[in-house]
């Protein structure tokens, strides 16, 4: 049980400060420093790293677990079985693991692996390599660890690799020794299997060292423009000579929890200026999608207005869009996309990646616990953002498509919780369905319990509140209840917890003397408020709303309030002040933002 209540403030690599509630608010820090330099023939790459890691925790820390991603893929490895025995394997992954050659797959070494200068002992188990410690880090004490890592970057097949499908050289991401979360539910040592992520917030420091010809894009602010050139300069115009056949690019990354980076000799390499003055936008793409890039940078510029409004300001200076990858995927201050798309795909893959540098890359929920948290949010925002910016004749109910298909899959039976660890899905698509659509309708449909007012208002205090920090749900759930002063606690429990379904219907409407009686029933497990709307034979129509008990709170102008419907009653009983011959309509949810699962039985029609 998630025992982490309300928190207050806290900044990044100072100790503890005690909040509401039984327990105090921590989260590790790291300090990376790392050399790398890329054989651009072979694939092959070798570099040093440095880290100094923080232990804020109130535990004493006897081991530690590196990630060594580029390991899956590898023929027989998990993330290759895995794709291989689901029942819908990605079809980016399918088997093309088990068929790569030695000098196509990916793998990740450490070597001369100490702390504090002291030969420490590990042991690669899959993707993860397991340190035990020489001396045990003590709560509030720092180490540093040093090591050597030789690695192969793989054939392009999933977010990672060389020579993907639109020849992009290199798409870096995940390529480092990345050491593993630690927090209150303990390590996060978990095997890739081509899912999602976790990382320590810190600071990284970067030298990658390349073919000259290679222009460089990804996480962290470039600190020699002006000796690497490719566009970074202040004059651009200007030539950069250098007569080594390699070049050092030097990026420094605050406050982020990964670092990114993708490399090609024919990026080309454009700035915008966001309408605010605050943040330059990077573009990196090939010649042969140039057109459809040049458009990209007017309206990724709008995106950066948007979101920065509708959630919060956007902290770094910079954010790079750059294409690579296999569709797209989210790092810190840059996204890889696919470019080679129809211009309408190339826009809507980047409103969502985009968007996720609020929701995981500063809103740093767990992805593999808790994927909803950063995809459904991320869902709605970019699907709110693309409805309300690009479309001609935008829609109220923008994620119609969303709740049509999440209906469609609770009503199949193969319906898992939300609280499924990212990897224990028994179908991709079950996956999909509750990170992406269930998550985002999570969302909405707080709208619909609480009012768009109040959700605007959520979102902002909830970014405000847990920015460079890792929310788990209940936070999220504590920061919407302090808005609107509604008891939610309910809500979080059934739709993330269960698979309880939401269907209301009208069972029944009799004519007592000037009224109308209908008896309404609730035949899914999981409760709701109700918004009743009545229409008249005359034109006119009345909204009545019936409050849920264990909310203890009304929807401020949702309609004429009832008396409240406590969940354990099966049915209800609401009195309309007019005759039926009257009435032409009686319709449970006219905004359809409730996710009732059996819509046919909520209309009834005279």
């Amino acid at each position: 049980m998630d025992t982490r209540f309300s928190f207050l403030f806290f900044f990044i690599g100072s100790m503890m400060i005690f909040a509401q509630g039984n327990q105090s608010y921590w989260q590790q820090h790291v300090d990376y420093k790392m050399e790398v330099e890329m054989n651009t023939k072979n694939y092959r790459y070798s570099g040093k790293q440095e880290l100094v890691y923080t232990n804020n925790s109130p535990d004493t820390l006897h081991q530690v677990f590196y990630h060594l991603y580029y390991n899956a893929f590898q023929p027989g490895s998990e993330m290759d079985v895995r794709s291989r025995t689901i029942a819908d394997p990605d079809s980016r992954v399918m088997d093309r693991i088990s068929k790569l050659d030695k000098d196509e797959i990916g793998f990740l070494k450490i070597e001369n692996l100490k702390q504090n200068g002291k030969s420490v002992e590990g042991k690669t188990v899959g993707t993860i390599y397991q340190v035990k410690l020489a001396k045990p880090i003590l709560p509030g004490e720092k180490t540093t660890f040093t090591l050597d890592f030789n690695g192969q970057v793989p054939q392009q097949i999933r977010r990672a690799g060389r020579n993907n499908a639109e020849g992009i050289a290199l798409s870096m991401s995940q390529w480092y020794p990345k050491l593993s979360e630690y927090d209150y539910q303990g390590w996060h040592a978990d095997p890739y299997i081509a899912r999602e992520f976790h990382g320590v917030w810190g600071n990284f420091d970067v030298k990658i060292t390349i073919d000259k010809d290679y222009v460089v894009g990804g996480t962290g602010y470039l600190q020699n423009p002006e000796e690497v050139g490719h566009g970074y300069q202040k004059n651009p115009n200007k030539k950069v000579k250098n007569k080594e056949k390699k070049l050092t690019w030097h990026f420094v990354a605050p406050e982020v929890h990964d670092f990114m980076w993708a490399a090609d000799p024919e990026y080309i390499h454009d700035q915008k200026i966001t309408a605010d003055g605050k943040t330059t936008l990077h573009f990196l793409y090939k010649p042969k999608v140039q057109e459809n890039w040049k458009k990209l940078q007017e309206d990724a510029a709008k995106l950066y207005d948007y979101f920065s409004k509708h959630v919060g300001p956007y902290p770094y200076d910079q954010y790079s869009i750059i294409q690579g990858g296999d569709g797209g995927m989210e790092y810190a201050m840059a996204t890889l996309v696919n470019g080679d798309k129809k211009y309408g795909s190339v826009l809507g893959t980047t409103a969502h990646e985009f968007a996720h540098s609020w929701f995981h890359m500063i809103l740093a929920s767990n992805e593999t616990t808790n994927p909803w948290m950063d995809e459904g949010f991320t869902s709605y925002i970019s699907m709110k953002a693309m409805n309300d910016l690009f479309e001609e004749n935008p829609k109220d109910h923008f994620l119609e498509g969303y709740y049509n298909a999440y209906i469609n899959h609770a009503n199949s039976g193969n319906e898992q919780p939300e609280t499924t660890h990212s990897d224990r899905y028994a179908t991709n698509n079950a996956y999909s369905i509750n990170a992406y659509v269930k998550g985002a309708i999570f969302v909405e449909q707080l709208g619909y319990l609480v009012g768009q007012e109040n959700l605007t208002k959520i979102l902002h205090r909830y970014y405000d509140e847990w920015k460079f920090k890792h929310p788990t749900p209940n936070d999220f759930i504590r920061v919407a209840e302090k808005v609107t002063g509604a008891e939610l606690q309910w809500y979080l429990t059934d739709w993330i917890g269960t698979t309880n379904t939401i269907d209301y219907g009208i069972e029944d409407v009799k004519a007592e003397e000037n009224q109308t009686k209908v008896t309404l029933k609730r035949n899914g497990l999981m409760p709701m408020p109700l918004e009743v709307k009545v229409t008249y034979k005359n034109g006119n129509s009345e909204d009545y709303y019936i409050p849920l008990r264990m909310m203890y709170w009304n929807k401020p102008n949702a309609g004429k309030i009832q008396k409240d419907w406590a969940w354990a009653y099966p049915t209800y009983e609401l009195m309309i002040d007019k005759p039926e011959d009257e009435i032409e309509k009686i319709e449970i949810d006219p905004s359809q933002r409730m996710a009732d699962i059996n819509r046919m039985n909520n209309i009834f029609k005279f």
